[in-house]
Formats: C-alpha cells, structure tokens, sequence
C-alpha cells in the first residue's frame, strides 16, 4: 500500500515527466512562484491584485523575480488567463522583462523537447507578444526559437513551429528589418527550410517561406550579405522555384539591382561563413550530442552513440537533407584543440565518413561532399582557418586502406567540382583548391600528397584525372635513385604506423609480362602496374602486443594457433577460439586485441587465391576447409536470435576493420560452401554490424577489393551478388563498371551465357537508362562489354532510346554504334522515329540518315507514318515557345527544322543513289556512244528507295502541310524538298484518283512502265536545272514544274 502514492505521483503541468523521474528543479522553481501569486492574488479584483503584486514587486529582487516568474509560468500553463497575466507582467517588470527572457532562452535551450503542448503553444504565443511589444532583446530570444525548428523533419509538430516563428516575422516585418541579424539568420534558416517543404500538403507553407526570404534578400540584401558564402550554397538547392531563379539571374548577371555596393557572387563566394549561421541550423540537442561525441567518446567506441544519433535524427527519408547542415557544422564550428586532437578522442573526419556512408540517396550524397569541400573552393590562406578544410583532406587519407571507394569518390568529385561549380569562375575556384592543398601540406596536416594522389588503390582513370588537375603534388616516374638515411627512417617510421593501423593491403604482386600470350583458365592479363614480387622469408607474426591483452585461456590457445602449421590442427584449435568467444563470460573488451592477432596469423591466407584453378564440388569445399572460415560456418549454423550469433559478428567485424579482405572471403564462402546454401543473406547482417553499418557501402567496397585481388573470383561471384542484392546491384552501375574494367573477353562470353541462361540479371527497367547514361564515361572496352551485357538481356529496346539525346557522335561512338546495329533490326516505333530525328544535324554525323535509309528499304510504309506524324505534331506547335524550350533545356528537342534537315539529307543520300543507277544503265549515252562505268552499279533495291519513300503519301501530305504554314525562309532552304509535295499536290488535282490507277488506266500506261532511258534522263536534268533557275524568283514556278510533272511521278 505504501507503494501507491508514487504510483499516483502528480503530473505536472509545464514538463512532460514520468513516474520515474526525478522533479524538475526549473518546474519545481516555477510551481513555487505560481504559488507566490496566487497567495497575494486571492480574493482581491483584478486593480487590488495588481497592487498587491506591484508592491511585492518592488520590495527587493527576490520578490521582483518570484513575482514576473510566477505570472511566467501562469501564462505559460493557463491559456485563458494568458492576456491578464501578460498585462499584468508589463506593469510589475521592472527590468525591462529580463528576469522572463532569460527563462524563455534557458527553456527554449534546454527543456523544449520536454514542454507539454498547451506550454508550447504558449511560448510561441508569449514571443508574438513580446515581439509586438518591442521589448529590448526579444530578437535573441526568436534567433533560439528559430534554432528549435530541425531541418530534415517534416513531423506535425516541427512544421507547426516553422509556420508559427514564420507567421511572426511576417506579421512583425517592421521591427524585423530593424535588426540585421535577425534578417540574415532568419533568410538562412527558412532557405535551408525551403529544401525539406517539397510535398503537396506543404507547398503553401513553402511559398510563405519563398515570399519571406524573396522580399527580405531584395530589401535588405545587404543584410544577408553578412551570411557569406554558405548564402550561394542554399540559394543554389532552391535555384528551381520560379523566383528564386528571377533572383539568381540578377545575382549573377545584374548583382546593382540588389544593392548598389554588391559586387557579384564573387563577393559572396570569398567571404566565409560565421559559426552562427553554421550552428542555427542544429537544435541544441543535436548539437549537444556532437559536441559530445567529438569531445568524450574514444575512438573505436563510437558506434552506440552513432546508432543512437542516427535513430533519433537521420532515420527518415526527409533527413538525407540534414547531413549538409552536420558536416558543415563539423567542419566550421568543432574546431578540437591540440589536446584533443593529440588524444584517442574520436576525430573530425571519422564522423563525417560516418555520415558520408548514411547518404542513401545521389543527391544526398553529391550535396555532402560539397558541403565537405566548400570552403576549398575559394580558401584564402589569409582570411579562412586551416580546421574547415582539414576534415576532407583526413577522410580522404584514412579511407584509402580499408575503404579505397570513399576516398575515391571524393578525389573524383574534387576533380570534376573546378570545371563545373561555376564556369565562368573556374579559375578561382582552381586556385582555392590549389591553396587549400598548398597549405595543407605547410601545416604538415598531411606530409607529401602523392601517396594520396597516385595511389595504387585508385583507378587508372582518376589517377589520370589527378595528374592533369594536380601535377604539382602527384609524384612524377622517376628512375631508381639512392634513398638517403633520412629518407629510409622515415619509410621505416611510416611502415610502423601502417603496421599499427592494420589497414594496408599486403597482396603481393608483380609487373604484368608483356610478352605472355597464354591466359591460365581465362584469367585476365593485366598490363596495369603492380609492385614488383620478392622472394622475401616470412618471419612469425609478432602478436606480442595483443597477447597481453588477452586472457590466459585465450592467450594460450591463440599461441597454439600461430605455431600449428597443418590445417586440420589450426581448424581444431580456431574452433576452440570460436568456443571460447561463445561462453557467458567472455570479455567483448578483448575482441580489438584478438581480431589483431588473427589478422596477423592468417595474413598469408589473405595473399594466395582463393578460387580454385579447377572450379569442382570438391576443390570449393576442399577451399574452405580452413581455419579462417571456421567463424564463417559457426555464424552459419547459428540462428539470429542466438545470443552467439551477434557476438561472433561482433568479433567477425572487428577483424573486418584490421584485414578488410574479410568481406569478399565471407561472400565466397557463402556462395562456394554446401553448408552456406540459401544462407547469401547472411552478409547483410555483417555489413550491418561493421562500422559502416551500411549494405550497399560494405558490399561495394568488399566487391572492389575483390577487384583488385582476384578478377576469377570476381567473375565467380557476380550471379550470385547480382541475384541476392538487386536493390544494391541493380540501381546504380558501380558493381558493373568495376566488373567490365578488369575481365577480358573470354570471362565477358561467360557472364553473357549467365544471362541467357537466366542465371544472372544485371540490369533492370527501371534503371537501365541510367546505367547506361553513366557508363558513356568510361573506357571503350568497359562500354562495349556494358552494350553486350546489355543485348543479353531481353530488355525492350524502347526502354533505353531516350539515351539517344545524351549521344554526340564525336564523343560517343561506342554507344552510337551499338545502337545503330540493333536498331537496324527493330521496327521503326513512333517513339524510334521521333528520338532519332531529335538529334541535332551534323554533316559528319550519318547516324540518322543512315538508319532512316535502312528502315525506308525495310518498313518505308511505317517510317512515312511515323515521320508524318512527327511533322505535323511540330508543324502545329508556336514557333517561339518552341525555341525557347529548346534552348534551355540540356537535352535536345525535336523541332521542325531538325526534321526537315533530316529529311533533305536523306532526300540528297537517295539521290545520289539514284544518279549512281542512272550512270549504271547508260551502256548507250548520246549518240550511241557507251559511258565508262568506273564502280560496280548500286543494287535494284537501293535504286529502288528514292521512288518508294518519297513516293508515300503520308510524307507528301505532310511537306504539303507544312509548306502551306512555313516561313519564306524555310520554302527555300527546303525548295528541293517542298518540291516533291508540290509535285503530289499537281497530281492531286488531275481527275484521276490516285497515281497508281493513273498509271494502270491512262494511255500511256498500256505501253508499260516508262524506264528510266537517257532521254528521260536528259529531260528530267533539264527540267531539275530549269526549276533551279526559277527557284530564285519569286513568281510562278509551278507552271514550268506542272509541265513535267507527269514524268516525275512516273519515275517517283
């Protein structure tokens, strides 16, 4: 019975609370004051109780705080007495209402996530009044509620606040503008805003927020100037909406409009942002847990914080966003001091690779790196701090062992961002980047940058890319020179740290021979470099270091380990590891300095093959019957719920972070082992335990290393990687562009077989346009084996015709090609017909005129169709919308013009095979004498095309139509062209129905068809040469043409 009381523990009326909490010692101090007033207020009318509280008031600062905080709270939890108390509060406040905005800032900073909603409510509802009274310093208290609204969450709650704060700048515009801070924080928090408010139901929200900072950055622009260059980053990410485009084109191209002193965006770009900005854009609790993180957690035991920081903030979909607004705090705001920065305290850089892996989305990602980079782009030595570009540079160099595809990503988006951040800047923002660079290494951030640059972990193509960009800090070859003393402690020094930091690969390798013409079971033969192999003595591991760290039990049996060389022993003795790791009482402490040491020990398991040379049920079993997969078949047996299970890959991922090999082992396994079969989804629940914590990222880093290690086992394992991971494989062209750049020939017929087969699906509907649009990128073999892999597959080649206004035939002629084959064997589709001729004109690119002609020979009447649909489709839109549209978007549009200039070269390609065909049957030229023939003649069917395509009736009556609508100058450009409907138009109009009949019933048709003799030949160049000579006036060519037109529709 004693225990009913707390049970029924009264809740209070400001915090959120329960049962088991402790009483808030800010409620406590409130409800006290409550009573304070209450106590001098009861019973007395409104004039004698605030006499009563004035006179209190005035008796000392005890009584003047107990007073104004009583009424404080009064309002805040009782919403009718809300005016009174207000009214009451201005005359009692003796202090200009400090004692109450000093509880506003400490409840917004520390107790808002606990409030209640009536309190809630009531702030916001206090503030408006307070804003309207103008009190003194109100403007501070509405920067911390701004603070409260969280970017990346679009809840109930946070859009309420949003609207609310909003609704007050609006109302309250005059005093607003009064203060430039204000303006300038309030600007960069609703543009941040804008960003996340993209759902129908928030769009009147979103067009308040566009109204509010369009008026604000147009008035008082110069205000915001003082954002700096954090101001271009979030007007870029809204740059789509109507008026933030109007005001992107005076910032950019008529910078006076805004403020006479502005300018240009360079102004902005040079400035850096202030940690104000930088830290509005975090609520306190947020960037509370930062803080901690990069001040009290040790590296290495940063994952139950990360997990928790990522459930409560980056779980949703709308939160992709905030990880610009963290890794932009992170690097402009944490700025560690040498103390820390000396210690184990977690780094900078490990949290933003952290964040950098949570990017589920493209543009998540691309705007994370640019977040990272941004202070790169125009860094001035003088004026920028060497802590906001010291974060990317240390990412980029810690992942370069264990995770080669993060570091690579970022070389290569620092490469591509010089060109295409801003054109007409390109040569400041190289130099900024130059700069950071330079004083990187002054600072001795990073000693040399060219084991970063030239490494060989990185792609051929990007250690290109960096050599072009950054010739000054990639090594250039060299002959072999002698090392100097210094120069050999110092490789001695960096070789000891790579030890203690188990990150680097030892694979060993050789140079490629060049003269070797023989492939071993289809490996591939690599001409890349490698490091030179030497016969070197393996001495034991020295594991000292880690077996101090270990139990007497474990430490005995990892002993045993290290000195047993067989593998039946060393199985039996990891499986008494294994067995030990399982026990209640095993201390997960040890795992770091275990992990360690079997990484030591099965360093030259990770070097050899792995794949068998002859691929039989028994040589893959026979493959993993060894020690280091003992963890992998236990994780097999074991079910998901067993308290092992998550313990051995806690251990399996701790050893993942010394030997990153680990991964792709495991996949082999589970692919190669009996006792693995159906267990594939097994990895995914090791990626997740990794510190990664991310499928895709693990599975594309593990496939990369495999890479690089063995191309066999690549190929071996991509059905299987493919048909398990679609969501991971299929979506972007990763996997795929590592696959094609190493296998060769005979190992892309197997993959090609896999897929006809039905065992392997490398591409999908949904995403293999842009897989393809990705890989118009890489090399000419990578492309042509994408195109392949591709025609493998029974994938409508309508799916991907669109690619067709991506391909320039200067550029892409790999994809050109490949098209241009298989199209030749398609119907022509409306869609075909109208992709084709969309692509822009070109004298030397004869890929339409030569598809065109194609389909004419073997569809002509589907091609007239098709064509005539499209003519009179672009015939009927406005000429002026249409340029306009073309003009500004990226990708080609069809107009009228480009049609016709397709049709007219098709018109002069048949017509030089029809003059080749009449050359070939004039044996008896004029005056019988026969003509030499110097080329084998052209086939009938090809002499045959200029009289069937342009002879269709639907084409005619579409140049028909569109010569009665066009402009002069298109009539003549077009003459020869609007001659043949001329010509059809003339026919019309004779009695007879329709040519065909006419020449079934006519007169001249009893005699036979009409061949093409010299005569007529004679009399059809005169008439061509006669019309020519018209087609220059003005007046009545169509009688001359009508006096021929017999003829011509014979011979058409």
């Amino acid at each position: 019975m004693e225990a009913a009381p707390a049970k029924n523990k009264p809740q209070g009326r400001l915090l959120v609370s329960t049962q088991l909490d402790a009483k808030d010692e800010l409620e406590e101090k409130l409800e006290r004051c409550v009573g304070v007033v209450h106590s001098l207020t009861t019973g007395l009318s409104e004039r004698e109780a605030n006499d009563a509280l004035t006179a209190s008031a005035c008796k000392g600062q005890q009584q003047h705080e107990e007073v104004c905080l009583g009424l404080f709270a009064l309002l805040l939890t009782e919403p009718a007495q809300a005016q009174r108390c207000y009214r009451d509060l201005t005359l009692v406040s003796r202090d200009g209402m400090n004692v109450v905005l000093v509880k506003i800032n400490q409840i917004l900073m520390e107790k808002f996530l606990k409030l209640q909603d009536i309190p809630r409510k009531q702030l916001v509802w206090l503030v408006r009044e307070l804003v309207k009274s103008s009190v003194m310093a109100v403007d501070g208290v509405v920067m911390t509620l701004l603070k409260q609204i969280a970017g990346g969450d679009v809840s109930t709650k946070n859009m309420w606040l949003a609207e609310s704060v909003l609704d007050i700048l609006l109302e309250q515009k005059e005093w607003v503008v009064k203060s430039g801070m204000l303006i300038a924080m309030s600007v960069y928090t609703y543009l941040r805003l804008i960003v996340d408010h993209g759902a129908p139901n928030l769009l009147p929200l979103r067009q308040k927020e566009v109204d509010f900072c369009i008026g604000m950055l147009r008035e008082k622009f110069l205000e915001c100037v003082i954002i700096g260059r954090d101001l271009v980053r979030l007007l870029q990410n809204v740059a789509r909406i109507p008026e933030m485009d109007l005001l992107w084109r005076d910032l950019l191209h008529n910078p006076q409009v805004l403020s006479p002193q502005f300018t240009g965006v360079l102004q902005l770009l040079t400035a850096r942002t202030s940690r104000k900005f930088l830290a509005c854009r975090l609520t306190p609790d947020m960037e509370t847990k930062l803080l901690f993180m990069t001040s009290r957690v040790r590296f290495g035991q940063q994952k139950r914080y990360q997990d928790w920081f990522q459930r409560q903030y980056l779980s949703m979909a709308e939160s992709q966003s905030l990880r610009c607004d963290l890794i932009r705090y992170i690097c402009g705001v944490v700025h560690p001091s040498n103390e820390v920065l000396s210690s184990d305290i977690l780094p900078r850089w490990a949290i933003i690779g952290w964040l950098l892996t949570t990017c589920t989305s493209n543009v998540a990602a691309s705007n994370a790196k640019l977040a990272l980079f941004y202070d790169w782009l125009f860094f001035n030595p003088d004026k920028d701090s060497i802590m906001n570009i010291e974060p990317a540079i240390l990412v980029m160099h810690h992942s370069m062992k264990p995770h080669p595809a993060i570091t690579a990503t970022l070389l290569d988006f620092m490469c591509r961002i010089i060109p295409h951040f801003f054109p007409p800047l390109e040569v400041q923002v190289r130099q900024g980047v130059f700069n950071s660079l330079t004083f990187i290494m002054e600072k001795r951030v990073l000693a040399h940058l060219a084991p970063l640059f030239d490494n060989p972990k990185l792609d051929r193509e990007l250690r290109s890319m960096l050599r072009e960009r950054f010739p000054e800090f990639c090594s250039a070859p060299s002959p072999p020179m002698e090392v100097k003393m210094e120069e050999m402690a110092s490789m001695e020094m960096d070789q000891l740290m790579d030890k203690e930091e188990g990150c680097y690969d030892n694979t060993e390798a050789a140079f490629s021979d060049d003269e070797e013409e023989v492939n071993n079971k289809g490996r591939k033969r690599e001409f890349r470099f490698h490091p030179i192999r030497e016969t070197v003595v393996e001495e034991p591991a020295d594991i000292t270091p880690w077996l101090d760290q270990l139990e007497d039990t474990m430490k005995d049996k990892v002993v045993q380990l290290q000195k047993s060389s067989d593998t039946e022993t060393q199985c039996e003795v990891m499986q008494d590891i294994v067995d030990l790791i399982l026990e209640e009482d095993f201390d997960t402490e040890q795992m770091a300095a275990l992990a360690s040491c079997l990484a030591e020990i099965f360093k030259e398991h990770f070097r050899g093959d792995v794949l068998p040379e002859d691929i039989t049920d028994e040589s893959l079993e026979e493959s993993v019957c060894k020690a280091v997969c003992l963890v992998f078949r236990n994780l097999v047996t074991m079910q998901e719920d067993n308290s092992g299970f998550s313990v051995l890959l806690d251990m399996l991922a701790e050893l993942y972070q010394k030997q990153p090999k680990i991964g792709y082992h495991l996949l082999y396994y589970l692919k190669a082992s009996k006792a693995a079969n159906g267990k594939m989804m097994l990895y995914e629940s090791f990626a997740q335990a990794t510190a990664l914590g991310d499928l895709h990222t693990c599975l594309m880093m593990d496939m990369k290393a495999c890479q690089e290690d063995d191309v066999r086992l690549l190929c071996y394992l991509t059905p299987s990687i493919y048909s398990e991971f679609p969501d991971q494989t299929l979506r972007s062209g990763e996997l795929l562009n590592m696959i094609v750049a190493v296998i060769d020939s005979t190992q892309l017929q197997e993959l090609m077989c896999h897929v006809m087969m039905g065992n392997l699906v490398m591409f999908r509907k949904d995403s293999v346009l842009n897989i393809l649009i990705q890989s118009l990128d890489w090399e000419t073999f990578e492309q042509y084996s994408t195109w392949q892999l591709f025609l493998a597959h029974s994938i409508p080649l309508e799916t991907i015709i669109p690619i067709l206004q991506h391909l320039k035939y200067k550029e892409h002629p790999e994809a050109l090609s490949c098209l241009l084959l298989q199209l030749r064997r398609e119907k022509p589709s409306e869609e075909m017909v109208k992709m084709v001729l969309s692509r822009p004109c070109h004298s030397e690119d004869q890929f339409t005129t030569s598809l065109l002609r194609h389909w004419a020979s073997k569809h002509d009447d589907t091609l007239a169709e098709h064509i005539k649909a499209q003519l009179i489709k672009n015939n009927n839109q406005p000429r002026k919308r249409q340029s306009l549209r073309s003009s500004s978007s990226k990708l080609a549009q069809l107009t009228l013009e480009q049609i016709l200039e397709h049709l007219d070269n098709l018109r002069l390609s048949l017509n030089n095979t029809k003059n080749s065909c009449q050359c070939a049957h004039a044996w008896g030229g004029a005056g019988g004498r026969p003509a030499m023939r110097r080329h084998s003649p052209p086939s009938p069917d090809s002499c045959l095309l200029l009289y069937s395509v342009f002879s269709q009736t639907p084409i005619l009556q579409a140049l028909q139509h569109v010569q009665a609508s066009c402009d002069e100058g298109h009539k003549m450009r077009f003459s020869d062209l609007f001659a043949l409907a001329e010509e059809y138009e003339d026919s019309q109009a004779k009695p007879v129905k329709s040519r065909r009949k006419a020449a079934a019933t006519s007169p001249r048709s009893r005699k036979g068809p009409v061949p093409p003799s010299s005569s007529n030949n004679e009399e059809e160049s005169a008439s061509s040469s006669a019309s020519e000579e018209e087609d220059s006036k003005p007046k009545a060519p169509k009688r001359k043409r009508k006096c021929s037109s017999a003829v011509a529709s014979d011979s058409d």
